[in-house]
């Protein structure tokens, strides 16, 4: 599901209220951390990862991984804050802004 500019600003605006419900440590990104996040993004649909080890490259990796396993989409990523969001199939708690398409 491809995300217009105008829906990733809503949810960027959304996600300025919520806490990081993963945190990603000196562990790396293990398996049970990404099932950690696919349960979060399920139950939340936007969810805030905190990336605190690694550097610019290793962060990319990570997210690449994590977008890799739960399908979501990135929406911003700022400094060691990632904010994801994937639509619930069959119960979605937020509601997108309309497209133009």
């Amino acid at each position: 599901m491809e995300l217009t500019q105008k829906q990733k600003h809503h949810l960027r605006g959304l996600g300025h209220a919520i806490k990081p419900i993963v945190q990603l440590g000196g562990s790396g990104l293990t398996d049970a951390v990404l099932r950690q996040i696919e349960e979060a993004v399920d139950h939340h649909e936007l969810i805030k990862v905190r990336l605190l080890a690694g550097d610019r490259d290793a962060k990319k990796l990570h997210i690449e991984k994590i977008i890799d396993y739960t399908g979501a989409e990135l929406i911003q990523q700022v400094g060691h804050m990632v904010l994801i969001y994937r639509k619930h199939p069959e119960k979605p708690k937020i509601e997108l802004p309309k497209t133009n398409r």
